[in-house]
């Protein structure tokens, strides 16, 4: 018996400004949608990967979810870190950056943080 990943989920408040957030921030693009009666899901990918990014859209919900402590994230690799630190930067979305390791983090409109990590690391 073997597993493998398939995606993560985050929970979104704002479908339209989250799917155009991940598309500017990280060049996501949406690969399926299912719509059913009180909630939507969005499938993102990276178009080189088959991992997905599952951004749930609960119709109803209207306050911000509880991100507890934040000690969770999803991290992603570039291959020009330089350049993707420029745009996050320009974009005001880098929340932690620790210039040591070379690493840094953005938010979400959520909430949720991304880490950016070189792809050489």
């Amino acid at each position: 018996m073997s597993f493998t990943f398939t995606h993560v989920n985050f929970n979104v408040l704002d479908l339209a400004r989250s799917t155009a957030f991940y598309a500017r921030a990280f060049g996501f693009v949406e690969k399926r949608r299912l719509e059913a009666p009180g909630f939507t899901l969005v499938y993102l990918t990276d178009g080189r990967t088959d991992f997905e990014l599952e951004l749930t859209y609960l119709h109803e919900r209207k306050e911000p979810y509880d991100l507890g402590e934040k000690e969770f994230h999803l991290a992603l690799y570039t291959d020009d870190y330089a350049a993707a630190r420029a745009k996050h930067a320009e974009m005001g979305v880098i929340c932690y950056e620790n210039e040591e390791m070379g690493i840094y983090f953005v938010e979400d409109p959520d909430g949720y943080w991304i880490e950016v990590l070189p792809k050489n690391m």
